[in-house]
Order: structure tokens, then C-alpha cells, then sequence
């Protein structure tokens, strides 16, 4: 976890939610997801200092999902960091800094987890057989998924081109709540809105921050869904639907497909 996740609800309603000053163009053009996949466009809820009055503002703006780090040589380091664990924010590079001065909120509807099967007999190696799992908030409630995020600059592009800083972000993951440790051992860390403010301020640093690594997050309830969600390409909201697992039963999933990291 996290490898997959569904952001549907519209701008307005994040707007609202968390209290934001000023959307990004961007932002406002990203359509809705049911089945957000890494190195996706993703919203993201974030403080900035303005550039003119120095002024600190909510904003929503968009990231690539696959945080890269300013000392990359390239982008694609990314692919492997679509999650940050909690246990070990401070201890690698990639992570430490932005933790201190750059954390997000990713805002989303609910996240999928893949359990895992039994095996049958003959299978590859290489493929298991999977049940996929919408988790979300019984209320209905928006989700604030914990992020981190950074500025990496092309070093291929002139200074004057806009499109040479990348932003990306990851999702902080934690040990999953033991309600749904069956389906996965990881879990996103999602943050209950009393600590939404304390975790975008910039002037949290990361020994004022450690301690909403350990809050408590909502209530959850685990969905069963249709084996649709597996493929990037399908995108709808049949795949938040429950379905009967006996009449929808689950497939074989390539690991390429659905990723277990972090």
C-alpha cells in the first residue's frame, strides 16, 4: 500500500473541506479518478509562501504521484517511490527533508488493497490470485491521505522554461489497522481533520511533526469490488460499486499491475 486510489469528489467540495486559499489552473483541469495509479497527475493540499508578499496560503495543486528528489539524476527514480513508511521517514534521504518542510494532503474518496488468495495448484509463480477492496469512510467523508512532496529541476531544460521543475509527492504509508491486516499489511496514514492544519504548516518541523505519525486515524469499512479496478485503463464509478465476490470471483494479477510497496 498505497498503489491505487479513487479521487472523484469535485473541486468545490475540497475547496470547502480543507479551508483552500487558491486552486491551481491545473488543479482545476484534472478530471475525476476512480482508480488514481502512480506516476498519475494527482490534487494535492499544500502551504506555500507566496513569492511576492511572502503571505502562507492553502492551495490545491497537482504532483506527479512518484516523489523525486531534488539530487535526482533523472525522473524515473520516482517509479519507486510512490510510498514513504512511517517508520523510517527520517532515516533516508529522499524522505527526511521533505518531511520536515514539505508535507501535503492528498485529498481522496477511499483507497484499494488487493488480498491475496490461496494459491491453485499449477499457478505461476509469478501471478496470484487476488480480491480487490475499496476501503473508505462509512460517512462518506473525505479521506486526507499523509504525503510528502519536492521540486526536482531538469537540468536538460533552460531556466526560462516552465516545464523544468517537476513537482511530485508520495503517500505515507503505516501498519494497517488489524481490522483489515487480512486484506494488507500496509495502509495509508490518514490524518483526522484536528490534524490537518498541524501537518500542512511549514513551520511544523519534523520533532513537532513525529507525533501525527502516531494519530489515530478514521473509521473505515472495506468493500468488496469488482476485479475491473485491476486494469489502469478501466476508470468509472462501477469500480466502487460492492459486488458478491462468488459472482465477480478474482483473477489473476500480474504484479506489474497492482503494487505491494511500502
Amino acid at each position: 500500500m498505497c498503489g491505487r486510489y479513487a479521487s472523484f469528489r469535485e473541486d468545490q467540495a475540497i475547496e470547502d473541506e480543507f479551508a483552500i486559499a487558491t486552486v491551481a489552473d491545473d488543479a482545476r483541469l484534472l478530471p475525476p479518478s476512480w482508480n488514481v495509479a502512480p506516476t498519475d497527475g494527482v490534487r494535492m493540499v499544500v502551504e506555500r509562501a507566496d513569492r511576492d508578499t511572502g503571505e502562507v496560503t492553502r492551495q490545491l495543486r497537482v504532483a506527479h504521484w512518484g516523489l523525486v528528489p531534488s539530487w535526482a539524476k533523472d525522473p524515473s527514480i520516482g517509479n519507486r517511490m510512490i510510498n514513504a513508511r512511517r517508520e523510517s521517514l527520517t532515516d533516508k534521504p529522499a524522505f527526511a527533508r521533505p518531511f520536515g518542510l514539505r508535507r501535503a494532503i492528498l485529498p481522496a474518496d477511499g483507497y484499494f488493497e488487493w488480498q491475496a488468495l490461496p494459491p491453485v495448484p499449477g499457478q505461476p509463480k509469478a501471478r496470484r490470485r487476488k480480491q480487490p477492496f475499496y476501503l473508505h469512510p462509512a460517512d462518506g467523508d473525505v479521506l486526507a491521505l499523509a504525503g510528502l512532496y519536492e521540486f526536482w529541476k531538469d537540468p536538460s531544460k533552460a531556466d526560462d522554461d516552465p516545464s523544468r521543475w517537476l513537482v511530485s509527492v508520495t503517500i505515507v504509508t503505516r501498519p494497517a489497522d488489524p481490522r483489515f491486516a487480512a486484506i494488507h499489511d500496509r495502509q495509508p496514514l490518514l490524518l483526522r481533520p484536528e490534524d490537518w492544519d498541524a501537518w500542512l504548516d511549514p513551520a511544523v518541523d519534523a520533532e513537532a511533526a513525529r507525533a501525527l505519525l502516531e494519530a489515530p486515524g478514521p473509521e473505515l469499512v472495506a468493500t468488496p469490488v469488482s476485479t475491473a479496478v485491476n486494469a489502469v485503463q478501466n476508470n468509472g464509478p462501477e469500480l466502487v460499486q460492492p459486488v458478491d465476490p462468488a459472482s465477480d470471483p478474482a483473477g489473476d494479477v500480474d504484479d506489474s499491475q497492482v503494487r505491494d510497496s511500502a
